[in-house]
Parts: C-alpha cells; sequence; structure tokens
C-alpha cells in the first residue's frame, strides 16, 4: 500500500518527515544498499520521486560515494544502509569523512525495538553491538531515533550540527518500528533551524593585518580549510595584494592555482622544493596559515623550521586547533572566508597610513629569483621519458596535457597521491580532492562517482592504484548501471606500490609483502562491468585513451601499465618513518 501524506491531520510519517528535511537541503541523491529493516526509507524514496536512490555495491563505496557528492557540491551527502554488518561495513568511509571535514548524513537501519536484546538477526541495538556507540568516534552526533515523533527534533538536531562551525558527519539509526508512523508534519526552512553565523574577532583581525604590513617577508599556508568555505578570491586578493607567496598543504591542493606567479605549489608530503625554499627559509618572518591542523604530512612531521624566528598567525573555524601542533602569535577563530574578507578590508584601511616594511615590487622579484634557483618539480625531465614500462611522471604529464582545466580530480591512496601532488598541476581551485586526514584507500575509486553526480556538467576523473580498484572496483558497476560517466586511470604496478617502495628501502630486500603474485588486468575487469575498458603501455597512448574517453561520456577505466620500480618523491615521509620506529622506548 502506497504511503501518502495525511491531508486531514497534516501529518507525514516519519520517514517521509525526515526525507522532507534533506529535500530542504538540497540532496538529491542518497547513496546505500537496501535491506528488510530499510525498506521504509526506499519505499518513502519512491513515493516522494525527488531523491534518486543510487545501489552501491558495498556500504564504504556508498559513504565514500555521498563523501564525494559533498566535498564537489559543496552540500550535505547522504548514505544509507541496512542493520548490523551493514552499518559497520560504512565506518570507514564515514571516518575518511569525519577527518577531512565533509558533512554527510548516514542513515543505518535497525531491528525493531520490541527485539532489542532477543537475538534477533543483525541486530545493532545498544542491547546487542551498539552501532549508535560505535558510530559516535567517527562523528559529531550518533543518535537514534527513540519516538516517532521527535523526528524532526533529532533531524534538525543533527543537521545543525554536521553543517555549522567545522561540518562533520552525523549518524541516525532508524529503528524498523518507528519509520512508517505518522507525526505532526512540522517542516522548518534551513535558516530557521541553523542560521549561518559569520562571528569574527575584529580584534585578531586588526592586530593581524598590522603584523602582515610590517612582515618583510611573509607567506601563506593554506588548508583545506579554503576549500570547505570556498574563500578561493579571499585568498587570492590577500596574496595579490601583499604579493605574498602561497603554498597549499597537500589536502587543499590547488585551493590557489599553481599556474599563479604566487603559488609555489604543495609544502608537506610529496611537496614542491619551492614551498620548502620559502617556508623552512630564514628569511620567511611570518606565516599566516589558513584552515590546516598543521599535522603530520602538512608540516614534514612538524619540522621546527616552519615557525623558527617566524610570527604565526593562525585561521582555523574549530578553535580547538589554534595553537594545537605550533604556538600562535595571533589566533583568528571563525570561517575562513569571512575572516580572509575582514582581514582584506583591514589590510586595505592600515596600508594607507601604515608604512610597509617592504616595497611589493621587490618581495615579487625576490620570489621570482628564488623560483629561478629552486625548480617547482624534482627530475622534470621525467614528464617527457619516454621508456617502457611508462613512469608514473609520464602519467600525469599526459593527463594535464589532455583533461581542461576544469576538470575535477580524484586521486587515491598510494604512489598515485604522490606523483599527483608533486607533478600535476591544478589551475582551477575546487578540481582536486585527496581523503589524506584518514587516507583509505579506495576512496577516490567511488567518491568520484558521488563527485560527477555533484557536477554532472564537469569531467570527473580518479586516479587509483590496482591495489586501490582491488578493493572498490566494483563501484565502476555502479556507474555502468546509472550511466554517470566517470573516467579512472588505474596505474597498475602490479600490487602495493608505495608500501613495496617503503619496504625495500627500510628492510633492504629483506622481505616483500606488497606485490600481487597474479597481478590484476584491470582493464578486463572494467570490461566485464559493462565500462569502456583501455590498456595503455606506451607514451603517447594515455593522452589520446582520456580524450576518447571524454567523447565517448560513458565510465571507463584505463589500465596503465607503470614501472613499478619507480621511487615517489616522498623520502621525507620514509625518514619520518624511521624515526617512530627507532625512537627510543
Amino acid at each position: 500500500m502506497k504511503i501518502v501524506e495525511n491531508k486531514a491531520t497534516r501529518q507525514l510519517t516519519a520517514v517521509q518527515l525526515l526525507l522532507r528535511y534533506l529535500e530542504a537541503e538540497g540532496v538529491g541523491h542518497i547513496f546505500g544498499i537496501p535491506g528488510g529493516p530499510l525498506m521504509p526509507l526506499y519505499e518513502a524514496i519512491f513515493d516522494f520521486g525527488k531523491i534518486r536512490p543510487i545501489l552501491a555495491k558495498h556500504e564504504e563505496g556508498a559513504a565514500f560515494m555521498a563523501d564525494g557528492y559533498s566535498r564537489v557540491g559543496g552540500r550535505l551527502g547522504v548514505c544509507c544502509t541496512t542493520t548490523g554488518p551493514g552499518a559497520t561495513n560504512a565506518l570507514t568511509g564515514i571516518a575518511c569523512a569525519y577527518r577531512d571535514s565533509v558533512p554527510i548524513l548516514i542513515l543505518t537501519a535497525q531491528i525493531a525495538t520490541a527485539a532489542f536484546g532477543k537475538g534477533a538477526a543483525q541486530e545493532s541495538s545498544p542491547l546487542g553491538i551498539d552501532i549508535v556507540d560505535l558510530y559516535k568516534t567517527v562523528s559529531k552526533a550518533s543518535v537514534m531515533l527513540v519516538s516517532p515523533e521527535k523526528m524532526g527534533d533529532m533531524i534538525r538536531h543533527l543537521l545543525r550540527t554536521g553543517l555549522t562551525g567545522r561540518p562533520g558527519p552525523i549518524h541516525l539509526s532508524l529503528p524498523a518500528d518507528m519509520m512508517k508512523r505518522f507525526v505532526p508534519g512540522e517542516i522548518r526552512t534551513p535558516s530557521q533551524y541553523r542560521p549561518q553565523t559569520e562571528i569574527f574577532d575584529r580584534k585578531s583581525v586588526k592586530e593581524s593585518a598590522k603584523l602582515l604590513l610590517r612582515a618583510k617577508r611573509p607567506a601563506i599556508l593554506a588548508g583545506y580549510g579554503v576549500h570547505l568555505s570556498k574563500a578561493y578570491q579571499e585568498l587570492r586578493t590577500l596574496a595579490e595584494r601583499l604579493k605574498l607567496p602561497v603554498a597549499t598543504t597537500p589536502k587543499a591542493k590547488g585551493v590557489f592555482p599553481e599556474d599563479h606567479i604566487l603559488s609555489v605549489g604543495v609544502f608537506g608530503l610529496a611537496g614542491s622544493p619551492q614551498a620548502d625554499a620559502v617556508l623552512l627559509s630564514e628569511e620567511t618572518d611570518l606565516l599566516l596559515t589558513i584552515g590546516t591542523s598543521l599535522g603530520e604530512a602538512s608540516t614534514h612531521a612538524w619540522d621546527p623550521r616552519l615557525i623558527q624566528g617566524k610570527s604565526l598567525l593562525q585561521i582555523d573555524v574549530d578553535p580547538r586547533e589554534i595553537g594545537k601542533n605550533y604556538p600562535v602569535n595571533v589566533g583568528l577563530v571563525g570561517d575562513a572566508r569571512q575572516v580572509l574578507l575582514e582581514l582584506n578590508f583591514q589590510v586595505e584601511r592600515d596600508a594607507r597610513w601604515l608604512e610597509n616594511a617592504m616595497d611589493h615590487g621587490e618581495r615579487l622579484a625576490a620570489l621570482r629569483a628564488l623560483k629561478a634557483i629552486h625548480p617547482r618539480f624534482a627530475e622534470r625531465k621525467s614528464l617527457l621519458d619516454e621508456s617502457v614500462p611508462l613512469k608514473p611522471q609520464r602519467v600525469i604529464y599526459e593527463m594535464r596535457r589532455a583533461l581542461p582545466d576544469n576538470a575535477i580530480l580524484f586521486v587515491d591512496i598510494g604512489n598515485v597521491m604522490a606523483w599527483a601532488l608533486h607533478y600535476f598541476t591544478v589551475r582551477e581551485p575546487g578540481t582536486f580532492f585527496l581523503n589524506m586526514g584518514f587516507g583509505s584507500m579506495g576512496h577516490g575509486m567511488a567518491a568520484a562517482i558521488g563527485g560527477k553526480l555533484a557536477a554532472p556538467e564537469r569531467p570527473v576523473v580518479a586516479l587509483v592504484g590496482d591495489g586501490a580498484f582491488a578493493m572498490n572496483g566494483m563501484e565502476v558497476h555502479t556507474a555502468v548501471e546509472n550511466d554517470i560517466p566517470v573516467i579512472w586511470v588505474v596505474q597498475n604496478n602490479g600490487g602495493h606500490g608505495m608500501v613495496h617502495v617503503g619496504e625495500t628501502i627500510q628492510f633492504k630486500g629483506k622481505f616483500n609483502t606488497s606485490l600481487f603474485k597474479h597481478p590484476l588486468d584491470v582493464a578486463k575487469i572494467g570490461e566485464a562491468m559493462g565500462a569502456l575498458a583501455i590498456r595503455v603501455e606506451r607514451p603517447g597512448e594515455l593522452e589520446e585513451a582520456i580524450k576518447k574517453a571524454l567523447e565517448a561520456e560513458r565510465p571507463t577505466v584505463i589500465d596503465v601499465i607503470v614501472d613499478p620500480e619507480a621511487i615517489p618523491p616522498t623520502a621525507i615521509r620514509i625518514e619520518t618513518l624511521e624515526r617512530f620506529f627507532n625512537r627510543d622506548a
């Protein structure tokens, strides 16, 4: 029997009310796998017809798709699972979102409340394996619907929690016996329950503006918070006004265009020699960081030279991040876009009367001179290497030549991450995505599908290794079934290349645990799932394959055979591991 709105009492079922709130938040897709206790949700989705369900192949993939949908679209991503193992399968995906401050709502079904504690199939209630408790450590809020009448209050609480301040995932467990009960159908608009606050500390802004204008060689380290707040233009305005060199953290790669004269590339893991030369220099006397927690990958494992002899100004929406890893001179708590906007205004006001410490033309000339000495890329000649098997650097070179500037690139974890961070030049902000916080392999495979649904008019590409393909490669079938034209470029080196390089260097070939005995034929697997499949083995073939995939506008798997012995620019990371392993107890 079709579920309909009760016109007489203006009531909806609890799950219908939930969907109304999701529609108001701009949700257009829900990613998941159905199961018995979850079917009331799918029935309501079918009856309403405004939100499209996407059937994933694994719940982790569903969470990653919601993650990609949110990263690209700048709005709430939603995934759903059935009770028990369905809910636990998605846990890693939600943990990735939590570490990268991505707002996702995960809906997990629950057995009927009358069966709690009785050993029902796949029970994950408070009297069994408590799924609500499990999700508390990887979300901003994790709750169970305790009464159908509380649906409005609970969903508003969750949306307010997940979408304000520092965003993040939220979890709602839905008992099967509560979803179809009628409840008051009061709907509130998002502005009525989660008003956007634009709070900033004017005193800190004024102090920071004076320090910036008085500094001789200030520099910027931009973090992922710039992307979360869409502060691209505000960052560029400040950098261009004061001629400040801009480096980004690995996760924030591309929030400032990397072909801009003021860009010095990525600082940290697989970063640019130019970024190192600027940020670690004794001549740099002030560092402004924006939306970064200054973790291991973003600081060369907390290199003390990053702030040695420098004033540190730190912008972050989360006050708990201010001064956590380095002492600050001024902490600016607030949304990156709003704080930068006010900082730009203050700099303009103060520049009228406060004498700058250095002429901006001289500052720009000094940056040009530094760039002439320090190259952007290590081993630049490798980009044009003609050898077979292909060098990964050549793969990145051909990708950049083939892809338009507005193409969205999801990069997975592994050697591909290092090659892309170092060699791929991002020209438009908001087009490069990497789950650096938790670093889960397989993320790019699935997240690209959600990203494409959030930006259907733009090319979406995933750069993954064959190890990551082995983990979530079946999601290619999800794209095929739903006509979602994602392109996967798979660097196939016969196993887990980053681990192989690391264990070879660290343990001198003593053992090998990371290479496949039977390498994957990725092209054949992709073809079997219904995708366009292309195998690439020689220089020049990848550029043509990508152009063919763009023209085809269908899911495409490009299997690129690369040199398994190629060593990515991650020497500092290996040195860090050595320090950790050999540290005295």
